[in-house]
Parts: structure tokens; C-alpha cells; sequence
């Protein structure tokens, strides 16, 4: 044979070498078996269905507002703090037990609504709720 003549075994390969590949991929099917455990965590329950209706005020709820001063509204009727415990007292005395709707304004003071609460809480009132209004979509 001389040199520098051409022979079959000297042509390019032009096929596609496969065992990299292949080997990357087995790599990232390992690495999601191992994480899709991990990422589903959640406990499985069957939550119960509940409509969202608005809560009709009965005539007997006592409608507490704190306006952004921090003065005290006992169903839109201003009251003063001392009078305001005594309302309170008369109202854990009824039966049944009228409900405490709280609305404080977003700019009052937080302590002048935990006072109220503090306070209903002194007095025996035993249901209290906050009221909010809805988020616009």
C-alpha cells in the first residue's frame, strides 16, 4: 500500500453520535422521577361547597363603626367610651346575645379597634365580626 492513497477506511463518519443524548436524557428522566413527589406535597382533601352570600343584617346585630378620628359609632349614633361600655354591658345581658359587627376605617388607629374588642370581651359579648368591604375585580 502506498502512502497517501485513498481508502475506504479513511471517509468521514457522517452518522450522528447517539450515546451522548441518550445519556443526557436517562439523566433528566431520573432528576423529574426523583422531584414530581417532591413538587406534590398538598395534602388531597374534598373541601365542602359553600355559597358566598351576603349576611343579612337582623334587626337585633349591633353595628359598631370607628370612624378615622377613633370616635366610637354605636348604630350610626355617636357614643362616648364610658357610655360605650355600658351599651356593651346591656347587650352581653339580652338573650339571645345580639352579634358585635365591627367596621373601623382603614385610616384609624389599630388600637382604637382592639380597644372595642377588648372591651366587648370585658363586657361577656361573645360573637364578634368584622366588617369589610369586597375587592372589585
Amino acid at each position: 500500500m502506498a502512502i497517501g492513497t485513498q481508502d475506504d477506511s479513511d471517509q468521514m463518519l457522517s452518522e450522528i453520535n447517539m450515546i451522548p443524548f441518550i445519556d443526557v436524557m436517562l439523566v433528566l428522566l431520573i432528576i423529574f422521577i426523583i422531584t414530581v413527589p417532591v413538587i406534590k406535597h398538598a395534602v388531597n382533601i374534598d373541601l365542602p361547597r359553600a355559597s358566598n352570600q351576603k349576611v343579612l343584617d337582623k334587626p337585633e346585630n349591633v353595628r359598631l363603626s370607628v370612624d378615622a378620628d377613633g370616635a366610637y359609632y354605636w348604630n350610626e349614633a355617636r357614643v362616648e367610651d364610658a357610655v360605650f361600655e355600658q351599651r356593651l354591658a346591656s347587650a352581653a345581658a339580652q338573650e339571645p346575645q345580639p352579634e358585635l359587627h365591627i367596621r373601623g376605617d382603614k385610616a384609624v388607629r389599630y388600637e382604637r379597634v382592639a380597644l372595642a374588642m377588648a372591651a366587648a370581651q370585658r363586657a361577656g359579648v361573645r360573637k364578634i365580626g368584622f366588617i369589610t368591604e369586597p375587592v372589585a375585580p
